[in-house]
């Protein structure tokens, strides 16, 4: 018995070298992917975006003043109301351009531009000149959603 451990133990260095060899080769086998400079990555939808921030049910009556923040985590507008386009897709509007968030231009962000930051809104794909050049906000072809309705939004952290 004593015989068979100490074989056993001056062959598990030859044994250990032996295994870490053959990863080696098998790792030296594998072809690399190469992908030329000038390929462009393929930009994942909105909606790819949002399903990979972990959509959250959430209550409508609860998305209604919130604050929404841009990367420097300055205040760009409050939400005032939530509605679904003709096509299904969520947007909060809120208003750009006035006084401290108030007063400005209503405008659309689609929900899956943004994510639920603690008790704000965090503006995640869209900065302040994109904002700038979204149209303004007339409620023609959109549906008010009501306050008590769950939907769904992304979260974030910083």
């Amino acid at each position: 018995m004593m015989m068979h451990r100490r074989a056993l133990l001056r062959a598990f260095p030859a044994l250990a070298l032996l295994g870490l060899l053959a990863s080696r080769a098998r790792a030296a086998e594998s072809t690399p992917i190469i992908v030329a400079e000038n390929t462009p990555a393929s930009e994942p939808s909105p909606e790819e975006r949002m399903r990979r921030r972990f959509p959250q049910p959430v209550r409508v009556g609860f998305l209604i003043g919130l604050p929404i923040l841009d990367w420097q985590d300055s205040t760009i507008g409050f939400v005032t109301d939530v509605v679904r386009t003709s096509d299904g897709k969520i947007q909060l509007i809120m208003p750009f351009g006035g006084w401290f968030g108030r007063g400005g231009r209503p405008v659309a962000l689609p929900i899956e531009t943004v994510a639920i930051l603690a008790r704000q809104i965090a503006e995640l794909d869209l900065g302040r000149d994109d904002i700038a050049k979204l149209p303004t906000f007339d409620g023609s072809g959109t549906t008010p959603i009501g306050r008590d309705e769950i939907i769904r939004i992304a979260i974030t952290r910083r």
